[in-house]
């Protein structure tokens, strides 16, 4: 009676071990697609708050505000152009409106709270880390920023040490440990690590 009840535990045992891995794997992919949204949404901002001040900003409380109460000038056009004759009597022109940032960017979001933007995700709240500067390329300033959540907080509670092993395979490629989108190193688009 024994025996049975060993190989019940023994095939509880290798099914776990099989499938740790797996379920650690299922829930990176959550975790990272949630996280990914919200390092666009600060890059979509960062882009708008650039637009608006000619730089970037370290501080997510500005980008949020940004968001809120901050406007953007739309530039429309009444007539072509190309239709010299609407141009000879002068019935093309341009006018220009202020939007609310708020009405335009994520607007076809229902589930976008601006506030949330200063946490990575899963980690209880830790604040996402942002740095802006503006760095000497090439004989030209260049404003640039980062904002980074690393595994040790986006996988918060996950496996300790697949999260150890994550980070050893990522150091090995010479990659950042986490998620992060733009570079104060060097210029690259601001595009993300996941790109």
């Amino acid at each position: 009676m024994i025996f049975p009840a060993i190989i019940v535990v023994l095939a509880y045992l290798i099914f776990d071990s099989i499938m740790t891995p797996v379920r650690f794997e299922s829930e990176l992919d959550r975790r990272e697609e949630v996280a990914i949204q919200r390092l666009k949404d600060i890059r979509d901002l960062q882009v708008m708050f650039k637009s608006v001040n000619g730089r970037y900003t370290a501080d997510v409380d500005s980008l949020i505000d940004l968001y809120n109460n901050g406007q953007m000038t739309v530039v429309r056009q009444i007539g072509s152009m190309d239709d010299s004759l609407a141009v000879a009597q002068k019935r093309v022109f341009r006018d220009s409106v202020k939007i609310a940032i708020k009405d335009t960017l994520f607007n076809s979001r229902t589930n976008f709270i601006a506030d949330s933007l200063r946490y990575i995700p899963f980690s209880g709240k830790e604040p996402v880390q942002l740095e802006a500067l503006v760095r000497i390329v090439s004989g030209v300033n260049v404003p640039l920023f980062e904002a980074r959540m690393p595994y040790q907080l986006l996988l918060k509670g996950m496996d300790e040490q697949l999260i150890i092993n994550l980070n050893a395979d990522q150091e090995a490629m010479h990659r950042y440990t986490g998620l992060m989108v733009g570079s104060v190193t060097s210029p690259n688009n601001n595009a993300g690590n996941w790109e």
